[in-house]
């Protein structure tokens, strides 16, 4: 008897055993970090394929430069954002949505062959080692110049960055004195918010530049602050955002939206759907909210403003944003690459999917923004009606999926941007390099100044600065003479702009350029 009931109930338990080992194993593996590619241990005819070139070929032929071909050319005819990184690529890639990197802490531009250090990050390695604006860097490590036509500002960036706590010796000129200088490299923290600050005793204006893991705790400080300065209404820039990270988007909306209303939700074919949804009391319910957005507002960035808008929370002002509704996860190949694949769209509350359309390809699909440009739509506004479908807000506003964010009111593009002699200004890095050199030569009263608002009252360029300019662009082989008034005006308004940035870096920007900024402008008037 006892036999036939082993008999009876072996297969059974050797079932359970199965079934349990197979969900142990699918839990560690999907808790395993980085999200490891795993694959059995049959060759596909792709890896025999890399196998025969590597074997065979004529010539000599670095494997990882054949992967990074294979992959490219694969995910190519996936979707515009599913990518291959390389393993010598993915640490810098990473670090961007970290939100940090290592290294000293200086910003820094080759000028006449030389390294000149354009702005010292505040309590960095280099600012405690004595590291000033104006230095110019000559010898790492006593063997590596920093001086040459070889010199680049890649190779420079790879020389100078390193792990934490690890030492790096510089020669340098500081006027005609050559120092020696030791720095410990440490962690440079990259700022998520450009600028937070009030523009009136009542309006607080806030541009966050992307999503990274420290995005929203930034974010939260920020708000406070302007709170504390009496802040009742908030303009919210993310023109340019190109995303990142959507948990910190979804995060910030919630500190917007009353309830547990639905931010947004994914789905795709092998993930089934995720809904999003405040989850306490925000910090800025209630208080009047306009958000900016343009064709570099994207991805996460269009979670956040397409959540607002659909809830009639925000007022969204610019230009139709890039459209991109595809959710891409992260997953470490073994060796030492990493693919972020597409695995889902992203829906907003309404459930518009705003991903704009790649039908034509990868190549057709990248310049879809130039032809924004091209047919006059950042310029007129949208040029046909939006062609997705349509919902109601529940407020009774229409808006539509597909093809990005359409503002609620339109702002066209500053055509004065696209003069070519004022494109030439900022692609020649002409203007840029002139700023710094009449901050370098007038240096005392620069410093004398207090605040943006400071430079501002004091600091208007003037024929002294426009003979300085017209000189300085004649070596790059641009002309300024008999330009338009109108052209003038704006060249020597963007010498003040940039001259706050040499100071305060983009806060100093921000706060400058903002006073004659059309869409802050517009932004400001609705709050009266």
């Amino acid at each position: 008897m006892g036999s036939k009931k082993l008999q009876i109930w072996l297969p059974v338990l050797f079932a359970l055993v199965m079934v349990f080992g197979m969900t142990v194993g699918y839990q560690l593996k999907d808790k395993t970090a980085g999200h490891r590619f795993f694959n059995g241990n049959r060759r596909s005819s792709l890896q025999e394929l890399v196998e025969l070139v590597k074997g065979k070929y004529v010539d000599k032929v670095a494997i990882d430069s054949i992967n990074q071909v294979v992959a490219d050319e694969l995910l190519s005819h996936l979707d515009p954002h599913s990518v291959y990184i390389p393993a010598d690529q993915l640490k810098e890639v990473n670090e961007e949505l970290m939100g940090n990197f290592q290294g000293i802490g200086v910003e820094f531009q080759i000028l006449n062959d030389t390294l000149n250090v354009m702005h010292v990050v505040e309590n960095g390695p280099s600012e405690k080692a004595g590291i000033q604006v104006g230095d110019k860097f000559l010898k790492v490590n006593d063997s590596i110049s920093l001086t040459g036509k070889s010199i680049s500002s890649e190779s420079v960036r790879k020389t100078l960055r390193g792990p934490m706590d690890t030492r790096v010796k510089l020669e340098l000129l500081r006027g005609n004195q050559i120092l020696s200088v030791t720095i410990i490299r440490g962690i440079i923290p990259v700022s998520p918010i450009d600028a937070a600050y009030m523009i009136n005793a009542e309006t607080g204006y806030l541009r966050i530049n992307k999503f990274a893991e420290r995005t929203y705790e930034n974010f939260m400080q920020q708000m406070e602050k302007l709170q504390k300065q009496g802040m009742k209404q908030l303009i919210l820039d993310l023109r340019g955002n190109g995303g990142g990270l959507m948990k910190e988007a979804t995060d910030i909306a919630d500190e917007f939206l009353s309830g547990d209303k639905l931010i947004v939700y994914t789905e795709g074919e092998h993930v089934p759907r995720y809904e999003y949804h405040c989850k306490r009391d925000g910090i800025f319910e209630k208080g009047k909210l306009d958000v900016l957005i343009d064709e570099g507002t994207a991805s996460a960035s269009e979670v956040l403003a397409g959540a607002l808008q659909d809830w009639d929370r925000a007022t969204i002002i610019g230009r139709r944003s890039f459209g991109k509704g595809l959710v891409q996860q992260q997953f470490q190949m073994t060796d030492g690459s990493a693919v972020r694949l597409t695995i889902a769209r992203y829906y907003s509350p309404l459930g518009r999917n705003i991903q704009k359309s790649y039908s034509h390809g990868k190549e057709e699909y990248e310049k879809e923004l130039s032809e924004r440009f091209h047919d006059g739509e950042v310029v007129k506004g949208d040029t046909s009606k939006p062609s997705g479908k349509s919902y109601k807000t529940p407020g009774g506003k229409i808006v539509y999926g597909g093809g990005g964010i359409t503002p609620d009111i339109f702002v066209p593009f500053d055509t004065t941007r696209m003069d070519p002699k004022m494109v030439k200004l900022y692609f020649e890095g002409t203007i840029g390099i002139f700023v710094y050199r009449y901050y370098m030569q007038n240096r005392p009263f620069f410093d004398s100044l207090k605040s943006p608002a400071d430079l501002v009252a004091r600091f208007n360029p003037g024929e002294k600065e426009w003979r300085g300019i017209v000189s300085y662009a004649e070596k790059d082989r641009i002309s300024l003479q008999n330009i338009s008034p109108v052209l003038k005006a704006d060249i020597l308004q963007r010498i003040k702009v940039l001259m706050a940035r040499q100071i305060w870096r983009a806060e100093g920007y921000f706060e400058v350029s903002n006073r004659k900024d059309p869409t802050v402008l517009k932004a400001l008037s609705l709050f009266q």
